[in-house]
């Protein structure tokens, strides 16, 4: 449901340094406990948030919906999502916080594509911010394993962590973006029900996407022929392999407009499209807006903060 509430024109862009080696930071502790005074803006991370409740309850709020937490949720608040946390009048609820880039973290361990299907709001009908403890036990399980390593850092902790993390986030990408299973076969006995007969497509355009590159070279990757790729693919994940193409073009693309100031006609051809009348026509029709306004509101609203380590009541003490 909408929360009503009215919000500062500044989002907080809480930008968390996560080294390259190994790209988790973990924010836990009896200090961490949030006040039930809502802020007065929304703020987005630069990584993927994943968030557990040990005690109390509240509301997270988003720019559209307000949402209700108790101890035991988990939640899975993916980067440049603006959003607030808050408690119930007269509770401070208590939090473990994992940030974490995927990407780096998991180089050569997962699917590309798996960047651009599984954990972004605007690829799943039904994006779930919240996971609830007792229907979610082995998320929640892992998620705790997670903290008690990152916390303890016992010989070989780093190991560890990345294994439970990794654990963590299949869970999470089965949970927000696996399809129903769809039994088809291409005669050879082979099940198309899982995006696993897709991962060569996937991976090959995570890494080319900005090149040029036919919809056959893609079905030529996973041994179908071009018509049965397409029906497979638009089968399991609920796209044609072009608007799959168009989408992580498009997430590049908003990156760029964020944290870069390349002209509209260089960012586009840095992605891959054509001409910049595509470009403008797909990023429209995917985020509902101009890149040039995209990147317009991102500048009206974004305000950094480096290495924000705290809750915001203490900040202010």
């Amino acid at each position: 449901m909408g929360s009503g509430r009215s919000y500062d024109k500044i989002t907080e862009f809480r930008n968390y340094f996560l080294p390259e080696y190994f790209p988790v930071l973990l924010l836990t502790g009896e200090h961490w406990k949030i006040s039930e005074v809502p802020s007065g803006r929304l703020h987005f991370h630069n990584c993927l948030e994943i968030g557990v409740c040990h005690s109390e309850s509240g509301k997270i709020e988003l720019y559209e919906d307000t949402l209700d937490f108790r101890a035991g949720d988990v939640t899975c608040i993916p980067q440049n999502v603006p959003h607030t946390t808050y408690s119930d009048p007269g509770k401070k609820s208590r939090w473990s916080y994992i940030f974490f880039n995927p990407k780096k973290l998991f180089a050569g361990c997962i699917p590309g594509g798996w960047k651009s299907i599984g954990m972004e709001p605007g690829n799943v009908r039904k994006y779930q911010y919240i996971l609830r403890g007792r229907k979610n036990r082995r998320v929640r399980s892992l998620a705790l394993q997670a903290v008690r390593e990152l916390s303890e850092k016992k010989t070989g902790y780093q190991t560890c962590a990345k294994g439970l993390l990794l654990a963590l986030y299949t869970e999470l990408c089965r949970i927000q973006s696996e399809p129903d299973p769809v039994e088809k076969t291409d005669g050879s006995g082979g099940s198309h029900g899982n995006m696993h007969v897709l991962a060569p497509a996937l991976e090959y355009v995570e890494k080319n996407y900005m090149g040029d590159f036919s919809m056959d070279c893609l079905a030529e990757l996973c041994g179908f022929s071009p018509a049965h790729f397409r029906r497979v693919f638009s089968q399991i994940m609920g796209m044609t392999p072009l608007e799959y193409v168009n989408r992580v073009r498009v997430s590049e693309a908003c990156d760029l407009l964020c944290v870069t100031e390349m002209p509209v006609l260089e960012i586009s051809e840095s992605t891959g499209f054509g001409s910049v009348s595509s470009f403008n026509r797909s990023f429209r029709r995917i985020t509902g807006t101009s890149p040039r306004i995209y990147r317009k509101q991102i500048a009206d609203i974004v305000l950094e903060f480096n290495g924000w380590m705290m809750p915001e009541e203490l900040k202010n003490e």
